[in-house]
């Protein structure tokens, strides 16, 4: 991508760039299958994202119960697309777009609201937590979509058990090991499998003075199932699996407190210092950016070829994009992004090289799964129901085959093998991140109020 065909802020060069420009904004399975897409069509693709990172969020939890380190489950995005010579990539955050003149909005560590011209937008945004109204809870149950998320967790888990091991009071140890995890669907039935696995196997010898498999995982959801979305033979499957590994379900009952000494439910309190959110997730605000119709989850609405209504040129994909198939939603999975990513870069590169749109978009399921702990999982695709070990080994395969890159697929692998056989882990670190004593205390310099003819960073770079 050459600076010279775009325009700096101050005017000087008033020069378009005769090559179409595609902003994707947001770099998960959409984005990403978006800008692959892309890779050889005749655009400028910039693909902006508040991290520098791709994650594969499926394997968060792997993370945060020391099973994988955060390096083998994510990739650098310029590695990712390192071959695509007509793709850009900006660490920044977008904040709003101006459908109407076709800019999005972007903010990253000197600059805000720098406008960065489109003529092609792709939102693949992604979600957030969602906590039903009640965000106080967030400071005291963190959820997990982040792999700053996942590494919080496991420095959570992993202090309690260091606090218990030092605690002189023994009747703080049953607080300090009692583990809620607020959410019964595939992240809290993995996340609680994990864990207690986690307890009753890697750390049972490694304390003196506790006993780790005295550790309490209780998993909490308002319905009536764990699984919801799988068949009920599978979901009770899962939940007879998750009783022989010692972790206590409460169904039927909604959260109705959260604090510090921990979690109020159904009339009950269970004394925890550590929750973890693994219930609800609410969509970007997109629909607010763009002020399209949403569903009522905030979704944006959009058409069979994933545009925004009367406005061709965006598109919205995976999370964010709120689309019915055989008269129910398409789920919010990364194989929905990741299909939708690829179609809406084929159907703009079909475009731009005069060749007819594809068909409306149909999204192929290939299946839903839920790994439940060492050597079990849960698997649904189409009449297929199965559980147990060879549900479990379609996992694994499909899991590594889906990584980003070769390196990655070797070393998750090889980790897995690893841990089936000895138990070992991947990082059992608490690793609390902190600037250093002076970069806390030195005073930041002042605002250059004038930079004269100099042109801002991302705004030399990115503005038409």
């Amino acid at each position: 991508m050459n600076d010279s065909n775009l325009n700096s802020i101050n005017g000087a060069d008033e020069r378009k760039s005769k090559t179409p420009r595609v902003v994707i904004v947001g770099g998960g399975f959409g984005g990403l299958a978006a800008a692959k897409a892309l890779g050889k069509a005749p655009v400028e693709v910039i693909l902006i994202d508040r991290t520098n990172h791709h994650v594969f969020q499926p394997l968060l939890y792997q993370v945060a119960t020391s099973v994988l380190a955060p390096s083998q489950m994510s990739s650098p995005i310029r590695g990712i697309l390192r071959k695509h010579k007509n793709t850009m990539v900006i660490m920044g955050v977008v904040s709003g777009v101006d459908k109407e003149q076709r800019f999005v909005f972007v903010n990253d560590a000197d600059r805000q609201h720098v406008p960065v011209h489109y003529d092609y937008l792709i939102l693949a945004t992604g979600v957030r937590h969602s906590y039903f109204g009640h965000n106080e809870f967030e400071k005291f149950a963190p959820g997990l979509k982040s792999l700053a998320d996942a590494v919080g967790i496991r420095n959570k888990i992993l202090s309690a058990f260091e606090q218990a091991e030092a605690e002189e009071n023994v009747d703080l140890h049953r607080d300090l090991l009692t583990f809620v995890l607020v959410g019964a669907g595939p992240t809290g039935v993995e996340m609680a499998a994990a864990l207690a696995v986690f307890v009753r196997t890697t750390l049972r010898s490694d304390f003196r003075r506790i006993d780790p498999t005295s550790a309490r995982i209780v998993l909490i959801d308002a319905s009536r199932k764990v699984l919801g979305t799988f068949a009920p033979s599978l979901s009770d499957a899962a939940e007879q699996h998750l009783q022989k590994l010692g972790v206590e379900i409460h169904l039927g009952q909604a959260v109705e407190k959260i604090d510090s000494e921990g979690v109020t439910f159904g009339g009950q309190r269970i004394a925890s210092k550590t929750v973890i959110w693994t219930a609800g997730v609410a969509p970007s605000p997109a629909g607010k950016w763009l002020g399209a119709e949403t569903d009522r989850a905030g979704r944006v609405r959009i058409q069979p070829d994933l545009r925004v209504p009367n406005h061709p040129e965006i598109f919205v994909v995976g999370d964010t994009a709120s689309l019915d198939q055989d008269g129910k939603p398409l789920a919010g999975v990364a194989q929905v992004a990741m299909q939708q990513g690829r179609y809406a870069g084929k159907l703009i590169r079909r475009q731009l090289t005069g060749k007819r749109p594809p068909k409306p978009f149909r999204y192929f399921d290939k299946g839903t799964m839920a790994v439940v702990g060492k050597g079990y999982a849960v698997l649904q695709s189409g009449k297929l129901r199965l559980h147990g070990l060879i549900a479990w080994l379609g996992w694994a395969f499909i899991h590594i085959m889906f990584l980003s890159q070769l390196s990655l697929k070797i070393s998750v692998f090889l980790q897995w093998g690893w841990l089936f056989l000895t138990g070992q882990r991947g990082s059992q670190l608490i690793v609390n991140y902190h600037g250093s004593e002076p970069a806390q205390t030195m005073p930041l310099p002042a605002a250059t109020p004038n930079r004269g003819a100099q042109p801002a960073r991302l705004e030399t770079t990115l503005t038409k």
